[in-house]
C-alpha cells in the first residue's frame, strides 16, 4: 500500500497533484455524487440571465471614429448687365443668347450664379430704351437664365427708371421663371421680410442686397420696401435676422464712384460696417470698372471677402477701362468638426476671372469672353481697337493684373487643380 506523501516538493515547471490513500479512493464516488446534487439544487434556484444579443457583446468595444464629412459649393458673380440702345437693336430680331454663349459654359459650372441686372425688364408696354432711362427686353432675362444665372439683383440706381409699375412688371416677369431668385426689389413688406436662403450641397447661403440710390427718382413713400436702399440701421436689423439662419452670408452692394478704379471712403466705411455684422462676402458693382478685392478682418477673428466692383459684365460703353469686367469666383468648403453643431463653412479658394465686353463695327455682334480666351484676332475685330490704338490685349492684361494682383485667375477654375493662380 502506498502511503500519502506530505510536504512533497516539485521541481520548477511541474504541476503538483496530491496523492490519496485507499480509504479516500473508496469514499470518493459517494462524495462526488453528494457534491453534484448540492450544486444542482443551488443553481436551479438561481435566476437565469437571458441570452446575450450580438450587440451586447460589442457594447464594451471602443466605437469607430467617424471621419469628418466635407461639402463644397462654388459661387460665380457677374457685374453690371447693362443694355444700351445699340444692344437692344442688335438682338431685337431674334434673341440675346448669343451674347452669353462664350461665357455660359463657365457660368453653368457654378452651383450659385449671381448677376447684377442693372436695368428693368418691364416689358414692351413701357418701351425698350437704353441710357439714360432704361427698360430692357424681357428676352434678355431669359437669355441670362439660359446662360446659367439663378440669383438676379435689381437693387440698382436704375430700378425706378420707369416707375413703380415697371418694377412690379419686372417682378411679374421673373415669377414666370421658377429657377430665378430676385434680390433687391419687392412687391410687399411681407416679401421683403422673408429670409432669402438658398441651400445647395448641404450649405445654406443667405443673400441681402442694397443700392446707394435711384438717380433722384423717388421710391413711393408708402412703399419703402419696393427697393432696398443703403441704410445702416435697417441693414443691421436685416443682417442680424438672417445671420443665424445661414452658413454663409452674402451682401450685394451697388455703390462707389463711376469709372474710378479706387474705392472711396464711403465704400470702405460700409465694408467695415458689414464686417462688423459678420458678413462673409460682399459683391460690389456700379462703378462700371473693376476695383480691388480685399479680405477684411471681422470682430470674431474671421475675415470677410469684399469685391469692391466687378465692373461691367456686358455693355456698349466706349471707354477702354469700361470694357474690362470680372467674374467673382468663390469656392466654399463645409466641414463637420466635433463640437461644432451644423458644421463650419470657410472660403477655400477665391479670385477674379477678367471678362471682356466685345462688339464689332456698327455696334454689332456683342459677346462676353473670359480674358484668358480672348485673342489678338478678336481684339482686332473689336470696334474700340479700331478707334483707339491703346485698346490692346496687353492693355487689358496689365489693367487686370494692376487691380486684382495675386487674386486674378488666368485660366478656367473648373478645369484646373487646387492652384488657381499662375
Amino acid at each position: 500500500m502506498i502511503k500519502p506523501v506530505r510536504n512533497q516538493k516539485f521541481s520548477e515547471g511541474k504541476v503538483a497533484r496530491p496523492l490519496v490513500s485507499g480509504l479516500a479512493r473508496r469514499c470518493l464516488p459517494g462524495r462526488i455524487i453528494y457534491l453534484l446534487f448540492f450544486l444542482f439544487i443551488i443553481f436551479s434556484c438561481a435566476s437565469t440571465r437571458p441570452l446575450e444579443k450580438p450587440e451586447d457583446k460589442l457594447s464594451g468595444l471602443t466605437p469607430a471614429i467617424e471621419l469628418p464629412r466635407e461639402d463644397f459649393l462654388t459661387i460665380i458673380a457677374a457685374g453690371d448687365n447693362l443694355f444700351h440702345n445699340a444692344m437692344i437693336r442688335d438682338g431685337e430680331e431674334g434673341d440675346y443668347e448669343a451674347i452669353y454663349e462664350e461665357i455660359s459654359p463657365l457660368i453653368k459650372k457654378a452651383d450659385i450664379a449671381f448677376i447684377n441686372q442693372e436695368t428693368l425688364l418691364g416689358g414692351e408696354s413701357f418701351g425698350f430704351t437704353g441710357y439714360p432711362i432704361f427698360n430692357t427686353p424681357q428676352k434678355v432675362g431669359k437669355a441670362i437664365i439660359a446662360a446659367g444665372f439663378n440669383i438676379i439683383n435689381h437693387a440698382t440706381n436704375h430700378i425706378m427708371d420707369r416707375g413703380e409699375k415697371a418694377v412690379l412688371a419686372t417682378l411679374d416677369f421673373w415669377e414666370t421663371i421658377p429657377q430665378a431668385r430676385v434680390l433687391g426689389a419687392y412687391r410687399s413688406e411681407e416679401q421683403r421680410n422673408l429670409p432669402f436662403l438658398v441651400k445647395k450641397n448641404n450649405i445654406t447661403l443667405g443673400f441681402l442686397s442694397y443700392t446707394y440710390g435711384t438717380n433722384g427718382l423717388p421710391v413711393p413713400k408708402d412703399k419703402p420696401y419696393l427697393v432696398s436702399l443703403i441704410n445702416t440701421e435697417i441693414m443691421e436689423k436685416e443682417i442680424a435676422a438672417l445671420r443665424p439662419l445661414c452658413d454663409f452670408l452674402v451682401v450685394s452692394m451697388h455703390w462707389g464712384e463711376e469709372y474710378d478704379h479706387n474705392y472711396n471712403k464711403r465704400q470702405k466705411d460700409l465694408a467695415g460696417f458689414l464686417a462688423e455684422q459678420k458678413v462673409d462676402l460682399v459683391i460690389g458693382h456700379h462703378p462700371h470698372v473693376i476695383q480691388s478685392i480685399e479680405y477684411i478682418e471681422r470682430p470674431d477673428g474671421k475675415t470677410m471677402l469684399c469685391y469692391y466692383s466687378l465692373g461691367n459684365f456686358i455693355s456698349a460703353q466706349t471707354e477702354n477701362h469700361s470694357l474690362l469686367g470680372a467674374l467673382a469666383y468663390i469656392r466654399l468648403k463645409k466641414t463637420y468638426p466635433r463640437g461644432k453643431p451644423g458644421g463650419e463653412t470657410v472660403i477655400l479658394n477665391a479670385g477674379a476671372i477678367p471678362v471682356v465686353s466685345h462688339y464689332e463695327e456698327n455696334f454689332t455682334n456683342f459677346k462676353i469672353y473670359p480674358l484668358y480666351d480672348y485673342t489678338k484676332e478678336l481684339i482686332e475685330k473689336h470696334r474700340r481697337s479700331r478707334i483707339n490704338k491703346n485698346f490692346t490685349l496687353d492693355y487689358m492684361k496689365n489693367l487686370s493684373l494692376e487691380i486684382f494682383k495675386d487674386k486674378e485667375i488666368f485660366k478656367n477654375p473648373f478645369s484646373t487643380g487646387p492652384d488657381l493662380y499662375q
